[in-house]
């Protein structure tokens, strides 16, 4: 292939080319600002190089054309051939892990506040968003999350609550 380019261009080529992925980064140091980008539009331009867009950044690789112009061939990595053992442990692997998802239930440590709050609740009289407080600590906001969050959506206990004479919210688990 009869291509002309710079000695820069031609640089970064020969270097992309030893590289394993054909990545053409890192550029020579010297280059810089206009001249980096002229260097890869130039590339661009003449079909030697690949734009890739990652999620956090632009990555440029070598064409089969460019390793053309420097006489090399791309370094391709053996292709993985999966043993059938391996195949079968991690089928059985696997198996196991969507197994555990749908076997556990959530669960709470005896001694910790959860599982206060949670015998407070069984209480024949319920409790109070106060008496939580009083408990464990907590600020009402963060009572009225564990009941939601916690305890309703997570360990799927129906919590119900009334009003009782002296205007106080008193909650229990049904």
């Amino acid at each position: 292939m009869n291509v002309k380019l710079t000695a820069t261009q031609t640089t970064v080529i020969q270097s992309a080319a030893a590289r394993l992925d054909g990545n053409i980064e890192p550029l020579p140091t010297n280059l810089r600002g206009g001249a980096k980008t002229a260097v890869i539009d130039g590339l661009l331009a003449r079909d030697l190089i690949t734009k890739f867009q990652h999620t956090d950044h632009v990555a440029y690789h070598l064409t089969d054309a460019a390793y053309a112009v420097v006489g090399r061939k791309r370094n391709l990595p053996a292709p993985v051939t999966p043993d059938a053992e391996i195949e079968a442990a991690v089928t059985a692997a696997e198996a196991n892990w969507a197994q555990d998802r749908t076997d556990t239930k959530p669960r709470t440590r005896k001694n910790s506040k959860q599982a206060a709050v949670v015998q407070m609740l069984q209480r024949p009289d319920g409790t109070t968003i106060r008496q939580v407080m009083e408990t464990t600590g907590w600020q009402a906001h963060t009572v009225r999350g564990t009941f939601a969050g916690a305890l309703k959506k997570k360990l799927g206990l129906k919590i119900v609550s009334e009003k009782c004479t002296t205007g106080e919210r008193v909650y229990r688990i049904a």
